[in-house]
């Protein structure tokens, strides 16, 4: 039986929801125990690993557990997803991201909206993010065309060590990297970084989709 557009949406929201609060609340913990940055980012990687794992494999006989626009985009060029998820799906994953924001903030008595002071820029941080999302789609839609058990394990474990191989701690997500820069946190982002880091996110797809047309041919 074919899954409801309304069903979809609010599973790609509320696993977002859950993922931006699994991000931005580790985060916070871990500067509330440590001063170490080092295990400041190990407890901030572990946590969105053990989450994102646990998000995709409840959400994605619903949605397709995206979390993740660009993730939808390249469903929608290589799966024959409509074109016409691509905007709700974006919206959800927003909305539900900044509202997991929000909750995290709460939790541990941050302002609810932030904003982030957290600079993240300059060239070498830009080409993370496209590595982080080019990566992270060779994961999705290499392993997913004949190993779709074996994704969300993949995901998490590409995400947790792309935390550590890469300039930008690898958000890889525009919808998460509009959600973090609304708090002011370890996990944040700055406003003002938020376009150019979704513009590399771009980037990453585009490199991403003929490599992936042609590898699955």
């Amino acid at each position: 039986m074919t899954t409801t557009l309304s069903r979809r949406l609010i599973a790609e929201a509320v696993g977002t929801g859950l993922l931006i609060i699994s991000v931005v609340g580790s985060g916070i913990m871990a500067t509330n125990l440590t001063d170490d940055v080092a295990l400041q980012l190990l407890a901030n990687a572990g946590a969105t690993v053990g989450a994102l794992i646990a998000l995709i494999m409840m959400f994605g006989q619903i949605s397709g557990a995206h979390f993740n626009p660009v993730v939808t985009a390249a469903d929608c060029v290589l799966n024959g997803r409509s074109w016409r998820d691509l905007g709700p799906y974006f919206v959800a994953q927003t909305i539900g991201g900044i509202i997991g924001a929000a909750i995290a903030n709460l939790m541990f008595h941050l302002d609810i909206l932030g904003p982030s002071s957290k600079v993240r820029d300059g060239g070498g941080i830009w080409l993370g993010e496209v590595v982080a999302t080019f990566g992270l789609l060779l994961v999705i839609f290499l392993i997913g065309k004949h190993r779709a058990e074996s994704v969300p394990l993949a995901v998490g474990v590409w995400i947790g060590g792309a935390y550590w191989f890469t300039s930008s701690t690898s958000l890889a997500n525009p919808s998460v990297t509009i959600a973090r820069a609304f708090s002011e946190s370890f996990a944040g982002i700055a406003p003002q970084a938020v376009p150019m880091f979704i513009v590399m996110q771009l980037i990453g797809l585009l490199l991403a989709l003929p490599l992936l047309k042609f590898l699955r041919s």
